[in-house]
């Protein structure tokens, strides 16, 4: 269902329409393990707002509270099983990726390629964090530009939120791949950074607080050989690409914590930056 104006929702506007497009055609062109989507229901009557429906699926996922990096099933897996994990899980990118999807049938998403997706984020930042800006994501936007990539390559339709979190595992192979709000069609690499970048902020989290963590999960020159195996497409410009991934991880996290703000759950920090979780690491980034 889409959530309410009155709960402060993350995203300004949630398409369900184009995610149960999306669903459709992954299950349908790429052989991905979305659930079955059933209907879509646009008329906010019955619930009191729009919602879809979808089969069930029964399975484990690695938890984001607490972080699968500090306990569970996942952490406690054999270094082969966390390892098949992963690799099965790149591959949903590649199946993704290589989706035989005209452009046309993605038109529902919106504009394509790289800059437009970075100016939609912009856009997502300004209605996020236009009363009290943020220093250090603007300074984030504007390294992007200054590194931005001299050949993007073509675009294709990417997940989003490309992540293990997002997917229902059995015996670490994926059955249901969920969360397709922030599909797109854009480079490959947008996935890429975003899931390499995703486990390096519950890693550092993890490492904050003098744990073990997942040091070898997801590394980035272990996702690229892979991808590349799978799809032979060389991942380019992943500097880039990850620091694109923590400055729209910095938008989505510092308006999760303005909610909280906004429900009495923690007060206002002095320094908006603060408002940033990973503020530490992407400052890091940031120096180089």
């Amino acid at each position: 269902m889409a959530p309410a104006a009155e709960s402060v929702p993350i995203f300004p506007a949630y398409d369900l329409g184009a995610q149960f497009e999306v669903m459709r055609l992954v299950r349908e062109r790429a052989g991905v393990p979305a659930p079955r989507a059933l209907w879509y229901e646009p008329d906010p009557e019955p619930l009191g707002m729009p919602f879809f429906v979808m089969e069930r699926e029964d399975g484990l996922v690695p938890p984001d509270v607490m972080p699968y990096t500090f306990a569970g099933w996942l952490l406690d897996a054999a270094p082969e099983q966390a390892r098949r994990l992963q690799d099965e899980t790149v591959k949903i990118l590649a199946a993704v990726h290589d989706a035989p999807v005209r452009p046309a049938e993605l038109a529902f998403l919106g504009a394509a390629g790289l800059r437009a997706h970075v100016e939609d984020q912009r856009a997502y930042y300004a209605w996020a964090h236009g009363g009290r800006r943020i220093p250090l994501l603007e300074r984030a936007f504007d390294w992007l530009e200054a590194h931005w990539p001299q050949d993007p390559g073509p675009d294709v339709l990417t997940w989003g939120d490309a992540r293990p979190g997002n997917v229902m595992y059995r015996d670490f192979l994926p059955v249901a791949v969920l969360d397709w709000e922030m599909a797109a069609a854009g480079p490959r690499e947008l996935d890429l950074g975003w899931m390499i970048f995703l486990h390096r902020f519950f890693q550092d989290i993890t490492e904050a607080l003098e744990l073990p963590g997942m040091p070898d999960f997801m590394r980035r020159e272990d996702v690229c050989r892979t991808y590349r195996e799978l799809t032979g497409h060389e991942p380019r410009d992943m500097d880039f690409y990850e620091m694109y991934a923590a400055l729209r991880h910095g938008i989505i996290m510092a308006r999760v914590w303005q909610r909280r703000i906004h429900f009495g759950e923690q007060p206002e920090p002095a320094d908006p930056d603060d408002l940033v979780l990973h503020r530490a690491a992407l400052e890091r980034m940031l120096g180089g």
